[in-house]
């Protein structure tokens, strides 16, 4: 930061600069997401998980989501359904990204806050959109998700070459 700056212009290059971190954290957030993405294939074909929390959302056409996947044709169903596990995941992102640099930067920063977005979902959204899921708990895919959401979190955390993160 230039000492003999105008106060105006200090202001302006910190706005830009969290801007940048939210925007920032939304790109690691859609890509945290993706990286899910192959973590379920890998958890569900191996039998740890019977159902992720985005075919549980499309299958038992949680609240909510019902209108929207009625009016797609069933082929483009998987398709919406993870667009729009992508876009939670840029949304959990740019949270991410908005929380302070200081917090941000530490090693189990990123994971803590995986598991938070996973707890999140286990303890508020599954029983509010009603998933069965919510009503029973099997070890093994509690253990697979909770780690499906650390490699979120590790995504999140990671810096990026050029980027102040």
């Amino acid at each position: 930061m230039d000492l003999g700056a105008e106060p105006g212009a200090v202001a302006e290059a910190n706005v830009d600069s969290r801007a940048a971190d939210v925007l920032g954290g939304a790109a690691r957030g859609v890509v945290g997401a993706m990286a899910m993405t192959g973590m379920r294939v890998l958890t569900t074909q191996l039998g740890l998980v019977e159902q992720t929390p985005p075919q549980a959302i499309s299958r038992q056409r949680a609240r909510g989501l019902r209108a929207v996947l009625r009016g797609a044709p069933r082929r483009q169903h998987r398709g919406l359904v993870e667009t729009a596990h992508w876009a939670f995941g840029a949304g959990g992102g740019a949270a991410f990204g908005a929380l302070p640099r200081e917090l941000r930067s530490r090693p189990w920063a990123g994971p803590v806050y995986g598991l938070l977005v996973w707890l999140g979902f286990e303890l508020g959204i599954a029983p509010a959109l009603g998933l069965t899921q919510a009503k029973r708990v099997r070890l093994v895919d509690r253990l697979a998700l909770a780690a499906d959401h650390l490699l979120y979190g590790l995504v999140l955390s990671m810096k990026l070459p050029g980027a102040r993160n």
